[in-house]
């Protein structure tokens, strides 16, 4: 007979010696799964085994689900795969979550929950419950954790149904019950937060009342439960509510202490909606008359310890608000408050998205650095807090793209795809919605910055912007127009400013790539783009050049690197300069050989006597060294000699190229000296490296001693 096997998600197979899994069932010793619990019929016997053999068996069955089988008409019989209940506890306990600190999220979420169900039923019932509170109180001596709420409790069923039954959410089913559209806060979604608990606790005890019959369930090591009936713990304030009592493993007894406590409280329940209460025991200090003082005006202070509770969540969620209902001095308040900061905000976006896609967001953009990125650019600084109703999840989710990781958010959004833990964002269509939505309402954001706090913005996340522009292709003519560059003009400038104070003729934007703005101004480039009147924007860092060469126009502008551009269109006497200097061209791309792709004259030159010009597919000599500086390990990059080639244009009118003009006619032997001296100029002004230091020292020495067969008065080298 053909069986097709139905594999569940959380089920692991367990196969026995003694035959197939419908051959057994496990022991009455535990009631969850008993035959009235499981459905299934019993054996009336084992057969024979050894008694080692048959306790590993019975142990490996411990609340395991048996198969259960089903036969169509056609005689298919289909099985449910079983599983082994303990181990997939096990699976929940220690393979979710990474950090069991979030246990205590879970728990307060759950008992958040089951306030809001008891407040929704009382609309309509006649439960005489007004307020709700969740309490937290740890005992050190006894080593135990109480979380307690006066919700809705639970039924000997429910804590059968609902604790005993893993991945079966009461939230999840009451919100089906109440419809999906009413207005609820509830949280619960996966049924196994509350075994969380199991993180941190050996055993956990469960006292809860619906309706004053009040019932306790316990379970050690989420081994198994009992469920039994019990009467009101001693100082539960009601008659109705759930309160939770965790004992702590040896090694989790810092969740006994209230310091801990408060801190994860306040950092994820900070906006929950019902009071979180803290129990707490704190010393304060008063003033008492002093009995050693006969005229009872002298004072002294005595301390006193003093227990209470307190309210750990007494911050408002700002960003539920309407945006016209806050202040501005509100926003500043709560973004110094929940990101730690001590500046005033440069703007602030606080937005909400209604329909197939329910987003509520508030966004800030610093005034400062954070520190956390001014040592590492993209290090984490906990920028982006993601909430589900209230709930604090995580600021580890990289929901912005990493261009934008200054900007400090919060979104709260409960149709985000997370993972059973609440600790991976899972990849989707809701996430890249939600991610487009974001960056679009941050570069709102951020366009909206003006005067001296444009400048601010600038000055402190000018790079981020810059990358923005190479790695956002949606956004890059958006980006592209927030930028703003250095100029040889001595300001900085957008580029469409640039654009508007652009001569006519001029159909380009020009940049020169750099280490500094003073090599900027040296190359032998801007002589061309000074002749024409031309503006130049100087990119002196490799995240400058690269930004631009991936833009690539700007409107209908093309950007065009200076050093790559011919500015000899118009120029007249360019043949025959080259006529003229035909020999001494033929000479030094013999001298040259290798080191340069071809040698020709330019005559938009001026001061200079010669200049390098990169290919159009070329890198400018800062990009080389940068890309060189990246290929860690490896001696050199053949790719960067095939794209780098350059061609040597001369200057003409220049007394050097003259020089060096009668020395090639006279085949006088300094022609050699001469010839290289010209190229190592044009690479030094150029921002070129020097590899043969030591050659060009001896170049310069021999010029400079006059030892080069007739010196320096011979050569008449003259400066013009």
């Amino acid at each position: 007979m053909a069986r097709v096997c139905i594999l569940s998600a959380l089920a692991l197979s367990t196969v026995s010696a003694f035959g197939p899994p419908s051959t057994f069932l496990p022991r009455p010793l535990l009631s969850p799964l008993s035959p009235q619990t499981t459905g299934l019929t019993a054996p009336t016997s084992l057969p024979p085994a050894p008694e080692a053999s048959l306790r590993a068996f019975t142990r490996s069955r411990l609340f395991s689900t048996e198969a259960k089988e089903t036969e169509t008409d056609d005689g298919e019989e289909t099985i449910a795969f079983d599983a082994d209940v303990s181990r997939v506890m096990d699976i929940i306990v220690n393979s979710l979550y990474s950090d069991r600190s979030v246990f205590l999220r879970e728990l307060t979420s759950n008992a958040a929950d089951a306030l809001d169900k008891r407040r929704f039923l009382s609309l309509s019932d006649s439960d005489s419950w007004t307020e709700g509170e969740v309490r937290v109180e740890a005992d050190k001596e006894k080593k135990t954790l109480t979380i307690s709420d006066n919700g809705i409790g639970m039924t000997e069923e429910e804590l059968r149904a609902n604790l005993g039954r893993i991945a079966n959410s009461g939230t999840r089913a009451f919100s089906k019950e109440i419809g999906k559209n009413e207005d609820n806060n509830l949280i619960g979604q996966f049924g196994v937060g509350f075994y969380s608990g199991f993180l941190v606790a050996d055993t956990m005890t469960v006292e809860s009342s619906r309706s004053g019959d009040w019932h306790t369930w316990k379970s050690t090591q989420g081994q198994g439960y009992s469920v039994k009936k019990t009467s009101k713990p001693d100082g539960f304030e009601g008659d109705q509510g759930t309160r939770i009592t965790l004992h702590l493993k040896q090694d989790c007894l810092e969740y006994a202490e209230t310091g801990r406590l408060e801190e994860l409280l306040k950092k994820y329940s900070s906006f929950i909606s019902f009071p979180i209460s803290l129990f707490t025991e704190k010393t304060e200090y008063k003033q008492v008359p002093d009995p050693e003082d006969e005229t009872g005006e002298k004072k002294k202070t005595v301390p006193e310890t003093v227990q209470k509770w307190e309210t750990m969540n007494t911050q408002k969620p700002i960003w539920l608000r309407s945006p016209r209902e806050v202040e501005d001095e509100e926003y500043t308040e709560f973004y110094k408050s929940a990101f730690k900061a001590y500046d005033s905000p440069l703007a602030h976006n606080h937005f909400s998205l209604e329909g197939s896609l329910e987003l509520k967001a508030l966004l800030y953009v610093p005034s400062m650095l954070p520190y956390e990125m001014s040592r590492d650019m993209f290090g984490d600084s906990g920028g982006m807090k993601l909430y589900i109703k209230r709930v604090f999840i995580s600021d580890k989710m990289e929901i912005l793209p990493r261009w934008l990781s200054f900007v400090r958010a919060v979104v709260d959004s409960d149709d985000l795809e997370l993972n059973v833990s609440r600790e991976i964002l899972q990849e989707g269509k809701v996430l890249r919605v939600i991610r487009k939505k974001l960056v679009r309402k941050s570069l709102d954001m951020i366009s909206s910055i003006e005067g001296d706090d444009a400048k601010t913005f600038w000055e402190q996340f000018g790079k981020y912007v810059k990358v923005g522009l190479v790695e956002d292709e949606d956004n890059q003519e958006e980006i592209a127009g927030l930028c703003r560059w250095e100029t040889d003009a001595g300001e900085s400038r957008s580029l469409q400013e640039y654009i508007d104070a652009m001569p006519e003729g001029q159909d380009k934007i020009y940049y020169v790539a750099g280490d500094s703005r003073a090599q900027c101004e040296m190359n032998p480039a801007m002589e061309g783009l000074k002749s024409k009147g031309y503006e130049c924007i100087f990119a002196t860092e490799p995240l400058d050049e690269i930004a631009l060469q991936g833009l690539g126009k700007f409107g209908d502008k093309e950007l065009k690197d200076a050093a790559k551009e011919d500015f000899e269109e118009g120029k007249e006497g360019k043949e025959g300069a080259e006529e003229e200097l035909k020999g001494v061209i033929d000479f030094l791309k013999e001298c040259l050989g290798k080191d340069v792709e071809d040698v020709s004259v330019s005559m938009s030159l001026t001061d200079s006597p010669a200049v390098l010009r990169q290919g159009q597919f070329g890198m400018s000599p800062t990009m080389q060294r940068y890309m060189q500086a990246q290929s860690v390990g490896q001696e050199s990059n053949p790719m960067l000699g095939e794209m780098n080639s350059v061609t040597l244009l001369l200057n003409p009118g220049h007394k050097v190229v003259e020089s060096l003009k009668e020395f090639v006619e006279k085949d006088d032997p300094r022609k050699e000296t001469w010839g290289r001296l010209v190229f190592d100029l044009a690479k030094i002004s150029g921002g070129y490296g020097i590899e043969d230091v030591k050659g060009l020292v001896e170049r310069v020495v021999g010029v400079m001693e006059g030892s080069d067969e007739g010196g320096v008065e011979d050569a008449e080298v003259v400066s013009s």
